[in-house]
């Protein structure tokens, strides 16, 4: 079981945004350049993402997205599950026929508990890291680089 692509390139592009907050609508292409993103695919995501209330778009030169809400109000499980990402480790999807319809039983699979007990704690996990998490590491780990780098430039001198 993978986080796919969609998954991925949603919650990077939303941190992308979510680091711009404040200065303004962020433009897609803008986002795609930044994390090296087709912004066609951008352009996808971002539809789901305001259909769920997540980003608003603002029209017209100057245009862009912003949050629709605060980042701390918005979890990575609202945003995977906003762009139509299953989360779920189960060979039948949930449907409790891991032998498929044909089979005589139809029954779950022996281990039909164990990925259906990862599958809610996936979820539980993804619901507890909120966006402005996400924001926070970035920012920490940026500042994190630039001590490093003033360090350096000390010592040369």
């Amino acid at each position: 079981m993978r986080l796919t692509t969609k998954g991925r390139f949603a919650v990077t592009a939303m941190i992308d945004l979510a680091l711009r907050q404040g200065k303004g609508p962020v433009t897609l292409s803008g986002i795609s350049q930044r994390q090296a993103i087709s912004l066609s695919y951008l352009e996808q995501l971002f539809g789901k993402l305001r259909r769920h209330e997540i980003v608003e778009s603002i029209r017209g030169p100057g245009g862009g997205y912003s949050l629709a809400r605060r980042a701390d109000k918005v979890t990575v499980a609202d945003i995977i599950i906003a762009v139509d990402e299953p989360l779920d480790a189960t060979q039948c999807g949930g449907k409790e026929n891991c032998h498929g319809a044909d089979a005589a039983t139809g029954a779950r699979c022996m281990t039909h508990e164990l990925w259906a007990t990862l599958n809610e704690k996936m979820v539980d996990y993804l619901d507890s890291v909120s966006l402005q998490d996400l924001v926070d590491q970035q920012k920490q780990k940026h500042a994190e680089q630039n001590v490093v780098v003033m360090h350096r430039n000390a010592a040369l001198g």
